[in-house]
Parts: C-alpha cells; structure tokens; sequence
C-alpha cells in the first residue's frame, strides 16, 4: 500500500485513505481490531475503483433516447485555483487545442465569458475560469517569482476558542458564478519543488463552495497539476490530505494532470460530467 500509493493517478472522496496509515505500525491495534491494510487497498487503488464503477448497470441506451426527447441545457462549472496561474504552461490555452474537446466563445448575461466544450462529441459543458488577478500581473507574478493578492476573495476574520480564524468569502461578481453552476474545477499547483499555502487554498475553495450559495451536493474535481512531465510531482493522495477534502461533503476527485499534454483531463472531466448529471436527477 504504503510502495503503490505515491504511483495512483487520482484518488476521490469513497477512497481516500485515512491519513493515520502513513503513522500507524503493521501490527497496531486501533480500537480492539487490526489495521486492515488490504482493505484499504482494495478500496483506494484505481483499478478497484475502475473495476467497481465497470460492474455497475449502464442505461446510456435508454439515457441517450430519453435525452433527445428534452432540450438539455449544457452544465456550467467554475474553474479556479493557483495551478491555472503559476505554471509555465498554460491548462486553459492548451484545452483550446485538444481535438477531443471542441470549444468556442460566448457569454453568459451578467456572469461574463464562458467556454463551452463539447466532451467526445457529444457531451457539452461550460467552463467559467476565473483568475485572481489581471493577465499583466500574473505574467509579472511568475516572471518575478513573487506572490499576487488575490481579488476574487476578501478575508473575514473571527475568534474561534483562543485562536484567531480566516474565513473568506468570494466577491460579488464571482458569487453570481458560484449561484449558477453546476460544480467546480479546482486546479492545483502539484509541482514538489513549489512552495503551497494548503490552508489558505482550503480556505478559498470553501468560500467557493459555500452551500448558502448554491446546492451543496455540487461535485469539485481538482486537478492536481503540474507543467510538464518531466517535472516531480505531489502525489495525490498527498494533494488530498494536505488539502484536507475529508473535511467537505460533497462529492470530490483529485485527477493527476499535466499541462503540457493534458495528461489525466480527460478522464478528470468525465467523472466531473457523470457526477453532475447524477446530481440534476436526483
């Protein structure tokens, strides 16, 4: 478990595993019962879940005919988070030229510019990616190397017990994006040489999906991003702990990507796209 964990391409909230594995010993006993170390595997490693979810009845037959009966409006997703702004290449510019994802421009009243894509050439979606600040300060930002105040949040101190807390919340014109999608795509930073601010992003992504803003069973995919291949990476599941996504409730995956090549996208935004339908049928 503890050899192939750091290798596994994505992780999501049935399996993640508990944080208490990588401190507790082989033959430690937790609450009068043995650790049961293939348990967990079995139910973290990719190919169980790929396994699990390809035992599942499909109806995409009588899906697909009862979907040309309605007019199905395209499900919208934010996207947001230091990976789209401090790599060396860019996830946003390069999605524009992938050919299994046919993209064009337009704008939805009073929330501003959206992508929308076209999954596999059937499924559409809209993607709002929001940045934290202007495209002259991010260039500036990474030329530098320096830190950007970002302007999509503004913060709220409180006092929890002794310790002073940050909470955020989101500005007003990224409140009306939150109200109106369909879930949200968090890219992270994953390069190990990068220095990461986790609670800070916690903090951000909960101001994000705030449940007085919109359902809060909508899922979050987080990419967990680097450059380019050759670059090392946060594992995943490490990606996950370090931003404690135990602590959400709702559904959540954390996908391997590349921005280069676009390694991991793909299958990031199907499960993205099955969660959301998921959601809009119960």
């Amino acid at each position: 478990l503890l050899r192939d964990l750091p290798f596994w391409t994505s992780i999501d909230w049935k399996s993640l595993p508990d944080v208490e594995i990588f401190n507790k010993a082989f033959s430690e006993v937790s609450d009068n019962t043995l650790y049961d170390y293939m348990a967990i595997y079995k139910k973290s490693c990719p190919q169980s879940r790929k396994s699990w979810k390809s035992s599942r009845p499909r109806y995409g037959a009588v899906t697909s005919f009862l979907q040309s009966l309605v007019t199905q409006a395209e499900p919208r997703f934010a996207m947001f988070g230091p990976g789209l702004e401090e790599l060396d290449n860019s996830l946003v510019r390069k999605m524009m030229t992938i050919c299994n994802l046919i993209y064009s421009f337009f704008s939805h009243v009073g929330i501003g510019s959206g992508v929308s894509f076209q999954f596999n050439n059937n499924q559409k979606f809209n993607i709002l990616t929001l940045y934290s600040t202007t495209s002259v300060e991010r260039k500036r930002a990474r030329e530098e190397q320096a830190a950007v105040v970002n302007k999509m949040f503004y913060q709220e101190n409180s006092v929890v017990g002794n310790q002073q807390a940050v909470h955020y919340n989101v500005i007003a014109q990224v409140k009306k994006v939150c109200e109106v999608v369909d879930g949200f795509i968090y890219v992270a930073n994953a390069e190990a040489h990068k220095k990461h601010d986790r609670q800070e992003e916690l903090a951000h992504i909960l101001a994000m999906i705030d449940p007085t803003l919109g359902p809060p069973n909508r899922p979050l995919l987080v990419l967990s991003c680097i450059s380019q291949e050759d670059v090392k990476r946060i594992p995943c599941v490490y990606v996950a702990h370090q931003l404690q996504l135990n602590l959400l409730n709702q559904p959540w995956m954390v996908q391997d990507t590349v921005a280069a090549t676009l390694t991991g996208l793909l299958s990031g935004i199907e499960w993205l796209l099955e969660e959301a339908d998921c959601k809009n049928t119960q």
